[in-house]
């Protein structure tokens, strides 16, 4: 709706008495706990404690397994996530090239009697795997599925590797492992948009670890372009893309990016995603989210291959059509090039179809092209402050290709930036509100969570 259509709506709707007010937002909860009982033992010496040890030993040959006991305590939502965050010790050879198998443990120990003798049991499957770990150096393990609410956990890292990795313990100080928690509004496979752009390559596994993330996390995938490089060729979509994130293909609503447009027409990437994709003159389409009111815009941001992005163009007018058809309380959008980044990959012919989504009130925008995560403000078209009616913008080009590290100016609303962490963005999209969460890829550590209201 416009925004002074809005207003006089507004107005009737306060004198009438009929307007209801979104519940405030519900912003997720995030926990640090730290050990209360960490130690390791070894088999060459079953009946020793090395309590009084500075590292938490981590190897095989002789087999050396660390434990570490937490209390979880003042949790009053759903747990969504929990990550082990231990640091890799300074001492001479602290790091491995295997840094241990996390596993749940039995929690009848204490770090003053604990011994190879006597230690708990490890059970359940593995949680997850430090894989090479560096000296001084931060890595976390996803743990969510053993952290169900309040209470007691227990943790053994076990490795096969003689090449051991030492870690420190809960008497380093700033260094001491901690168990971080994040709790919130659970999401549902129907209310989840998980989204990243800039994704496969034949030479590259780095996409493979994206696509583990995938794995575990139920929704719908919002690929945002130049998902196979170099050229979005059939071969790529086939033997690249199509064995990584190709796994969740039924469940996955793309946006084609200017890499596909390296074969002509993007038939690489029409062929591959068929309907799903729009007509191949077009790729724009809109679609609804099972559950939580979402209306989701597509868009073709390849602008010289469509008729342009500009005022009246045909996608242009399509999109207007699709947001007056589709009055949603709460709209998201995604293309492949950020109309800003801090990146110095900013398309300003995009700006169109931001004013289109920002004069429909609109939520947030999502694109990748630059090989960063950034997140903005809310904002208008012409970058002032908004956060009554702007448009949150996400830039996601973390999904395996590569990435940029480095950014140039950094431009006005941007709250957010890493250039040296590969993941994809969860949405939680609910009635009236959303959540968001950069999931990091294994043993990474960056993240960056909140939430906002629907307009």
């Amino acid at each position: 709706m416009p925004r002074s259509r809005y207003a006089a709506a507004l107005v009737l709707a306060i004198l009438a008495g009929t307007l209801t007010f979104a519940p405030p937002v519900r912003a997720n909860g995030n926990f640090v706990f730290y050990p209360t009982n960490d130690s390791y033992v070894s088999a060459s010496a079953p009946n020793t404690n090395f309590d009084n040890q500075p590292v938490l030993a981590v190897a095989g040959n002789p087999t050396r397994i660390s434990y570490l006991k937490f209390s979880v305590t003042g949790l009053l939502d759903p747990v969504i996530h929990a990550r082990l965050r231990l640091h890799v010790s300074t001492i001479r050879d602290a790091g491995s090239r295997t840094g241990g198998t996390v596993q749940r443990a039995e929690t009848n120990w204490l770090e003053t009697s604990l011994t190879y003798a006597n230690r708990p049991a490890l059970t359940g499957s593995p949680l997850g795997a430090y894989g090479q770990v560096t000296a001084n150096t931060w890595y976390d393990v996803e743990v969510t599925a053993a952290v169900a609410d309040n209470g007691i956990v227990s943790f053994g890292i076990s490795s096969a590797d003689p090449n051991g990795a030492y870690y420190d313990t809960r008497e380093s100080g700033s260094t001491a492992p901690q168990l971080l928690v994040e709790t919130g509004l659970p999401g549902t496979g129907e209310n989840v948009l998980l989204a990243a752009g800039d994704i496969a390559s034949c030479d590259r596994d780095t996409d493979e670890q994206t696509a583990r993330i995938l794995d575990r996390e139920p929704g719908t995938v919002a690929a945002l372009g130049d998902l196979v490089y170099e050229t979005g060729s059939p071969a790529e979509f086939a033997n690249c893309y199509g064995p990584t994130w190709g796994r969740h293909k039924a469940r996955t609503s793309p946006a084609v990016g200017n890499h596909e447009y390296l074969t002509a027409n993007a038939a690489g990437y029409f062929g591959y995603f068929g309907a799903a994709a729009g007509q191949p003159s077009e790729g724009w389409y809109s679609y609804d989210m099972p559950a939580g009111g979402w209306h989701i815009v597509v868009l073709n941001s390849n602008c010289s291959k469509i008729g342009g992005c500009h005022a009246g163009s045909p996608q242009e007018r399509w999109l207007r059509a699709d947001l007056a058809a589709h009055p949603a309380r709460c709209t998201l959008a995604y293309w492949h090039h950020p109309i800003f980044s801090s990146g110095d990959r900013e398309r300003p012919e995009l700006l169109p179809l931001y004013q289109a989504l920002y004069e429909a009130d609109a939520e947030i925008l999502l694109t990748g092209h630059a090989h960063q995560y950034e997140r903005f403000a809310p904002q208008t078209p012409n970058r002032v402050d908004d956060p009554a009616q702007g448009i949150r913008e996400f830039v996601v080009g973390t999904g395996g290709r590569s990435l940029q590290p480095d950014f140039g100016t950094i431009v006005p609303n941007s709250e957010v930036r890493n250039g040296t962490t590969y993941g994809v963005l969860k949405l939680t999209l609910l009635p009236g509100v959303y959540q968001w969460r950069f999931l990091p890829v294994a043993n990474q550590t960056f993240t960056d969570s909140g939430a906002g209201t629907c307009h």
